[in-house]
């Protein structure tokens, strides 16, 4: 009976493992992990990644790509490329072709991607081509243990909110080009390893007192200028080599008992080296090499720790003699001590007086650069209260002129021939449209004039690489703003002259509109012809909406994820909303809209925004002499109400049918729907 019973057990136990462990993944990770694959471009790594039916928990694992599962989710990503970011010197937040991702890839959308990933503990993206900012939103993955995402192209800061992600173990940013200051990581879990090497950092609070577990800092190959961070006392590796950190080794480095590796070469650090540094019982590695410390190790009782094994003091500042424990004959040791003033023969040191000499110099110009800095501060804190002041005044001074010479220019341009073919009434009050602005988003920054050197910088010169296509309002370029923020630039077509006086006023009034469903209108740029005064090109800078248009999500072969029913309803009744705010929201209205599917985005929420209302107040003023004082009353129509009833019927047929419907003609749709709806359509095209 025993028998039998043990072969029962022995029988049951794989099947047990199989049953309960069961790594077949849910359909909501499988898609994400396929909408991965689109996002990164079909990387050779991913052609394993078939389709939906592929068993990703059961693919083999390789040094490329690696899948690990449990419960039916993914726990474990790691996914090696073959686009590095150490073969580029310098990267201005373009993308750069067979180095990185296309200028169709999103991190925000990729980003967003990955969150639905949601018991995600490791993740590894190396070498993919990945570029842009890294989003706020990483921190949704808050199971995450260890976050690999080095050798990319990510830039901007480091997000705040990764100090929310409390099961975070393990952060690596390594060869990416982060820019901006260092922010305090002030984590309340496990982190143990944090390497930031070989970015673009700046100076920020370094101060990483609060990591208590951290055992691993990497901030090598960085910009960071200020004196060595204040770090934990349990730290075991420690890499601070090549930036310009400065000033004296704290005497709190000398509390680092737990230390095997000190790297801080290549800074500007002075002062004699402390002695403890040697004698950690653990230490295996110190580098002191390249900066300017000066003083004698003779002057210590110098002991070295039991398991030194290399010590790089060269091209420093030292004098006297070398301690017998660092003697090259005794031990093992490695000791590199060139290019110092030691009393040693033979050795490549320089003379004594070289090294006084440049000590005096250094102390010389870090005295002058100090009392530089101070005078600077107090010359800076002066000139800038005089400025606010004058600033204050100033626009005191132009907000009433502004008020006034607005009402001038109102009247004025009535009193000549009524030539917009508003009324005095009407105008006055597209004052009005400013008060729209609670209806939209207060995020976005208030509405201003950009210079086409702005533009030009934003676009790298309308490089191909920003051009992201081209309507009847002309071509749409994508840009970045110095301060990092993404921006849609619209170039109007110049075929038509403009009266610029005018020309500002309708300009001004459009971007002032501001609507949860509306795509905002950031500011404007005219440049005109230095010859005749005309204007010669028309700019309008959109805030950017990344995820693409309403046509895209309504074929089954299109990009992204097909747009369900209720979420096609939602689009709808998103647009329906804005074109009654341009309706009967603004005075006066906006008409004429040419809505159409592709004119309607979609941002990370899939909420609607539509995009070039309006523009028919712009593209319509026609004046075949600039120079002519009138224009032809006829010339702005904003009264074509069926035509955005009409072109809003077209899009709720292409929600229904498909977007081939746009490519039929009038007849041949008519056709094509009255044998679709089988009678009830019918009698709607008779009635008309």
């Amino acid at each position: 009976m025993e028998n039998h019973s043990l072969f029962f057990i022995l029988l049951w136990l794989p099947w047990s493992f199989f049953i309960l462990g069961d790594p077949q993944l849910l359909n909501s990770q499988t898609q994400a992990l396929l909408q991965l694959k689109k996002h990164l471009e079909y990387p050779k790594q991913l052609d394993i990644w078939y389709d939906r039916r592929t068993m990703f928990c059961f693919l083999p694992p390789s040094s490329k790509v690696n899948i690990s599962c449990e419960f039916h989710s993914v726990t474990e990503l790691k996914i090696m490329g073959d686009k590095p970011s150490i073969e580029v010197t310098d990267f201005h937040g373009f993308p750069i072709p067979n180095q990185t991702l296309s200028v169709s890839f999103s991190m925000d959308s990729f980003v967003t991607t990955l969150t639905r990933l949601t018991s995600l503990k490791v993740l590894s993206l190396v070498s993919l081509g990945i570029w842009g900012p890294l989003p706020n939103k990483i921190h949704r993955l808050s199971s995450l243990e260890c976050l690999d995402l080095s050798s990319n192209f990510l830039f901007g800061s480091i997000p705040p909110k990764v100090s929310t992600m409390v099961k975070i173990q393990t952060l690596v940013l390594d060869d990416n080009f982060f820019n901006d200051t260092v922010h305090v990581f002030d984590f309340t879990s496990n982190l143990t390893s944090l390497s930031l090497k070989n970015n673009k950092l700046k100076q920020g609070p370094l101060d990483f007192t609060s990591l208590t577990h951290l055992k691993v800092l990497d901030l090598s190959g960085n910009r960071l200028y200020s004196h060595l961070p204040t770090i934990p006392k349990g730290l075991i590796m420690v890499s601070l080599n090549r930036n310009s950190f400065n000033g004296e080794i704290p005497t709190q480095y000398t509390l680092l008992t737990h230390l095997q590796h000190l790297d801080i070469s290549f800074n500007s650090l002075i002062g004699i080296p402390p002695a403890s540094l040697f004698s950690f019982p653990n230490i295996s590695s110190l580098n002191l090499a390249s900066n300017m410390l000066s003083g004698s190790l003779g002057y210590y009782n110098l002991t070295c720790g039991n398991n030194l094994e290399f010590v790089d003091i060269s091209d420093n500042r030292l004098t006297g003699s070398l301690p017998s424990c660092l003697n090259s004959e005794s031990g093992n040791k490695v000791v590199n001590f060139s290019g110092n003033c030691l009393s040693i023969d033979h050795h490549h040191q320089h003379p004594l007086s070289y090294c006084r000499d440049e000590v005096h110099k250094d102390q010389s110009t870090q005295n002058a650069n100090g009392l530089g800095v101070s005078i600077s501060l107090i010359v800076g804190i002066v000139v800038i209260i005089v400025l606010l002041g004058i600033a204050f005044v100033i626009i005191c001074r132009h907000y009433c002129h502004r008020r006034i010479s607005e009402q001038h220019l109102l009247h004025k341009s009535v009193h000549e021939n009524s030539a917009t073919g508003f009324s005095s009434e009407i105008l006055n009050n597209a004052r009005y449209i400013s008060e729209t602005t609670k209806l939209g988003t207060q995020s976005l920054p208030p509405c201003r004039s950009f210079t086409l050197e702005e533009l030009n910088e934003a676009t790298n010169n309308f490089d191909n690489s920003a051009f992201l296509g081209e309507g009847s309002y002309g071509k749409l370029y994508k840009g970045r703003l110095e301060g990092g923020s993404q921006v849609a630039i619209r170039c109007l077509p110049t075929t038509k002259k403009y009266w610029i006086r005018n020309l500002k006023l309708r300009l001004d009034m459009l971007a002032k509109i501001r609507h949860p469903h509306l795509v905002a209108i950031l500011g404007h740029c005219i440049e005109v012809k230095q010859d005749d005064g005309c204007v010669n090109r028309v700019f309008l800078v959109y805030e950017y909406i990344p995820n693409g248009n309403f046509r895209s999500y309504l074929s089954e072969n299109c990009v992204g994820e097909v747009l369900n029913w209720s979420e096609r309803l939602a689009v709808l009744i998103g647009v329906c909303k804005a074109v009654q705010f341009l309706h009967t929201g603004v005075i006066p209205g906006f008409f004429h809209n040419r809505l159409k599917t592709n004119n309607i985005l979609l941002n990370e929420h899939r909420m609607a925004k539509l995009n070039d209302y309006g523009l028919s107040i712009i593209s319509e003023e026609t004046n075949n002499n600039c120079k002519v004082k009138g224009e032809d009353p006829k010339s702005w129509q904003m009264t074509r109400l069926e035509d955005d009833v009409y072109s809003f019927g077209l899009i709720l047929l292409e929600t229904m049918i498909g977007p081939s419907l746009a490519a039929k003609k009038e007849g041949t749709l008519r056709d094509e729907l009255l044998s679709f709806s089988g009678g009830i359509i019918p009698s709607i095209f008779r009635a008309n």
